[in-house]
C-alpha cells in the first residue's frame, strides 16, 4: 500500500471543512422530518429538543452543528438547544441523567457505550429508523454494538479506526522506510531512540483508560479475543495462544525498550503532548490529534512532518483496528421522542452523517463514502484500517472492565513491573474479566 504523507492543505481542510458542511446548496438536505407538516404549521412548532454533544465545542464542530439544528428547527419548526459536554464529564452526566436527573432528548454516545446505557434502561430502540431511508444502507455489522435483542438503540454517526502516527522528518533524516512488519517497526524505533536520546519513546506504550486500542489491535490481529458469549455467559479468552502472542508484543514495547518503565500509566493524550514536544517517534491514534499537536507544538510540527501509515502484524499487511465510533440515540427519558426520532433520521442520514464523519476526522459509515475516501492517500490508512476493524466483547460491563477496574493495563503493569509472569497475570485478568463480564 502506498502511504502518502498528510499535508498541510490536507490537515487544514480536514479542521476546517465542518464549516463548510451545509454551504453548497440552497436545498436543505435530507428533508424527511419536514414531510408531516400539517396545515397548521411545522410539524414540531413549540417544542423544544435538547441535544447533548460530547466534547469540546471547536470551531469546525460548532459550525457544523449549528447547520444542523438551523436545518431541523426550519423544516419542523421545533427548537433545539445544544448542550457540550466535555469527555471527561460523560459518565457522570449519564449517570444523573439515567438516575433521574436532568437528561437530553437526543445525545451524541461512543458506540461502546451504547450496551451499558441500553441495559440501564437510558436509551429509547429506534429500530425505525435504521430499517428505512439512508439508514437502511448502513452495514449490518457496523451495528454489532448498537443492536441488542433484535432491537437497535443507536444510529452508527461516524468511524474511528486508529493507525500509526509518525515523525515523517525524523523518518526522512535518518533514512527510515516506513515499516511494513512488526519487526521493522521495533527496529525504526530503536534506531529513533538511538538518534534522538533514551527520553524518546520510539513506539509509545500507551497503558492508561485507552489501553486496549492498542492491545486489542495486537491481540485480534494474532488471533485472540477477550472473552466471547456461549450462550448466556462469557467466557474469558486471554489464556488462549493468540491473546498472549498479542500481549507479549504489547508489553515488549516496554520490556524491549521502545518505550519507557517511568510511563506506564499514560494514555493517548498524556503520549499527544508527549510527541508535540519532539519526545515519540511513534504512537496508534488518529488524524483527531493533529490539531491538538500542531497548537501544542506552537505550530512546528504540522504538515509533511507528520504521517500515518497502518499498524502492521507480524507477518506484514494491516493489524486489526478496534471498531470505535460516534454514534447519535435518542434518550430514554426524552421528552420529545417524535422529534427526538426525527433529529436523529436527519442527522444520520447520508448527507449529514457524512459530514459529521469526514469533516471531523471519522470515517463514514455508508459504503461509498468510505470507498470514495480509501482513495485519498491521507485517510488510506485509517480506511485500511477499518476495513478489519473489530469490537469489544457488546457487554454492559465492558467499561468497568476496560475502564473502571482497568483489567488488562493491571496484567500489563504486573508483567512489567516483574511481579507476576505473563501466564500468572493472565489466569487472574481472565477471571476477573469473567466475573465483570457476567455480573448482573
Amino acid at each position: 500500500m502506498k502511504i502518502a504523507k498528510i499535508t498541510a492543505t490536507t490537515v487544514t481542510t480536514a479542521a476546517l471543512a465542518l464549516g463548510l458542511a451545509a454551504c453548497g446548496s440552497s436545498e436543505a438536505p435530507n428533508a424527511e422530518p419536514s414531510t408531516a407538516a400539517s396545515a397548521s404549521g411545522p410539524k414540531y412548532a413549540g417544542k423544544e429538543l435538547t441535544f447533548w454533544r460530547l466534547g469540546d465545542s471547536n470551531p469546525a464542530a460548532q459550525k457544523y452543528t449549528d447547520e444542523l439544528v438551523a436545518a431541523f428547527e426550519q423544516q419542523t419548526g421545533a427548537k433545539v438547544k445544544v448542550e457540550w459536554i466535555p469527555w471527561p464529564q460523560v459518565n457522570d452526566k449519564f449517570t444523573a441523567a439515567a438516575a433521574g436527573g436532568a437528561g437530553p432528548d437526543v445525545t451524541e454516545i461512543g458506540n461502546d457505550q451504547v450496551p451499558l446505557w441500553q441495559s440501564q434502561d437510558a436509551l429509547e430502540p429506534i429500530t425505525d429508523v435504521v430499517g428505512a431511508g439512508d439508514q437502511a444502507q448502513i452495514p449490518k455489522n457496523l451495528m454489532g454494538l448498537e443492536t441488542i435483542d433484535g432491537e437497535t438503540y443507536a444510529v452508527p454517526w461516524g468511524g474511528g479506526s486508529r493507525a500509526v502516527l509518525y515523525r515523517a522528518d525524523w523518518f526522512k533524516e535518518l533514512k527510515l522506510e516506513t515499516p511494513k512488519t512488526w519487526d521493522e517497526l521495533v527496529a525504526a524505533a530503536k534506531k529513533i531512540q538511538a538518534e534522538k536520546g533514551k527520553d524518546v519513546d520510539g513506539f509509545a506504550f500507551n497503558g492508561g483508560s485507552d489501553a486496549n486500542h492498542l492491545l486489542g489491535a495486537l491481540a485480534w490481529t494474532a488471533g485472540g479475543e477477550y472473552a466471547v458469549k456461549e450462550g448466556d455467559k462469557w467466557v474469558g479468552k486471554l489464556t488462549e495462544p493468540g491473546f498472549k502472542a498479542g500481549f507479549a508484543q504489547y508489553t515488549g514495547l516496554v520490556t524491549d525498550g521502545l518505550s519507557s518503565k517511568a510511563r506506564l500509566t499514560q494514555n493517548t493524550v498524556d503520549i499527544r503532548t508527549r510527541f508535540a514536544n519532539n519526545k515519540v517517534g511513534m504512537y496508534l491514534t488518529a488524524s483527531w490529534d493533529l490539531p491538538g499537536i500542531e497548537e501544542d507544538s506552537k505550530g512546528k510540527l504540522k504538515g509533511d512532518k507528520l504521517a500515518f501509515f497502518p499498524l502492521p502484524s507480524k507477518d506484514g499487511g494491516e493489524a486489526q483496528s478496534f471498531l470505535g465510533g460516534n454514534d447519535i440515540a435518542v434518550w430514554g427519558g426524552a421528552k420529545e421522542k417524535d422529534a427526538a426520532k426525527d433529529f436523529v433520521k436527519l442527522a444520520s442520514g447520508k448527507e449529514w452523517g457524512v459530514k459529521y464523519a469526514t469533516d471531523g476526522g471519522l470515517l463514514p459509515v455508508y459504503p461509498d463514502a468510505l470507498a470514495k475516501l480509501a482513495e485519498d492517500p491521507a485517510q488510506a490508512p485509517f480506511a485500511a484500517a477499518f476495513a478489519k476493524a473489530k469490537a469489544f466483547p457488546a457487554s454492559p460491563n465492558w467499561t468497568e472492565a476496560n475502564e473502571t477496574k482497568a483489567v488488562l493495563q493491571n496484567a500489563a503493569r504486573t508483567v512489567i513491573e516483574g511481579k507476576a509472569t505473563a501466564d500468572e497475570a493472565l489466569a487472574k485478568a481472565n477471571n476477573e474479566i469473567e466475573d465483570i463480564l457476567n455480573a448482573s
